[in-house]
């Protein structure tokens, strides 16, 4: 069992576990009765930023329709449309040596597609969490588990791997944003 982070809180990722390059970023959750008719698709996304906390390049998005990054540094593995079942509802791998040098954060988010028409929000989605896993031993380094604090938000920034004097950090950011995937690009600077 990995470390429990709470919302704020910063580890080191590869300074304390040496060795580690290849990580899994799971992220999971549930949704609460809802009866509006559609089921609730939530998306990973990952923002591969610089050292301003912006996107330079659409490559430098990895998401369901670019689910590799050019360098194969981040690799999404696939969009769950249900979330049904337990575990990992979405994957996305890193291998921190291959991330390019331009990039300084990934920030890894999590979006409700199509909330508006369907009239679904973050207050609707309960057991959120994402955790950290060593690919290669397949153990689980960390998990911050999101809590409830969340009401008509469509958006979530999650987490952030970021370097630091030439390591890898993980920092458990949980911070809420109305507008869905649009206005996170806008946030990460892409065109949308």
């Amino acid at each position: 069992m990995g470390i429990n982070l709470a919302k704020g809180q910063r580890i080191d990722l590869t300074k304390t576990n040496p060795g580690l390059t290849k990580v899994i970023v799971g992220l999971g959750w549930d949704t609460n009765r809802y009866h509006g008719g559609y089921d609730f698709d939530l998306d990973a996304s990952a923002f591969l930023a610089d050292a301003n906390g912006k996107v330079t390049q659409d490559s430098d998005f990895v998401f369901y329709n670019n689910l590799i990054h050019p360098s194969g540094g981040v690799e999404h593995t696939g969009d769950n449309r249900t979330g049904e079942g337990d575990g990992d509802d979405e994957q996305i791998k890193i291998n921190f040596s291959m991330v390019p040098s331009h990039v300084h954060r990934i920030a890894i988010t999590v979006t409700i597609h199509d909330a508006e028409v369907r009239s679904q929000n973050f207050g609707q989605v309960s057991n959120a969490f994402v955790r950290v896993v060593d690919e290669d031993s397949d153990r689980e380094i960390l998990r911050f588990d999101l809590g409830e604090d969340f009401s008509v938000e469509t958006a979530v920034v999650i987490c952030e791997l970021y370097r630091h004097n030439g390591d890898w950090k993980f920092n458990a950011v949980g911070s809420g944003f109305a507008g869905g995937l649009a206005a996170l690009c806008r946030n990460f600077g892409l065109e949308v």
